[in-house]
């Protein structure tokens, strides 16, 4: 009986080399390195969209605040608890404050 050669005995070894490891790794960081800035483009965007959304629902309901009672509300929280919105008054999403209805133009500030 001969003995097999050591390249033959490295081939049945289980388990993956250095260098592919290392490949996957470097492959899953430019994934990495591609996925992150348009996760948080995307992150911004949807709460520029959810701030114009929800500044246009209030706006709507101070409308038709002012079209029963032909006074505007005076303040966002009245909204509220008249009725003329149907949730707790949210925050801005961007900011993290809770919007302000402008005395002047009875409007929602941005």
């Amino acid at each position: 009986m001969t003995s097999t050669p050591s390249i033959y005995r490295r081939r049945n070894r289980r388990g993956f080399s250095l260098l592919e490891l290392l490949a996957v790794v470097t492959i899953m960081g430019i994934i990495a390195a591609i996925v992150a800035p348009r996760f948080t483009y995307s992150t911004n965007t949807a709460k520029q969209n959810g701030k114009l959304q929800y500044r246009g629902d209030l706006n709507i309901a101070i409308e038709r605040y002012y079209f029963d009672k032909s006074v505007f509300p005076s303040d966002l929280d009245t909204l509220y608890t008249d009725g003329y919105y149907p949730q707790a008054i949210p925050l801005n999403p961007v900011t993290n404050l809770p919007f302000v209805l402008d005395p002047t133009t009875n409007r929602v500030k941005i």
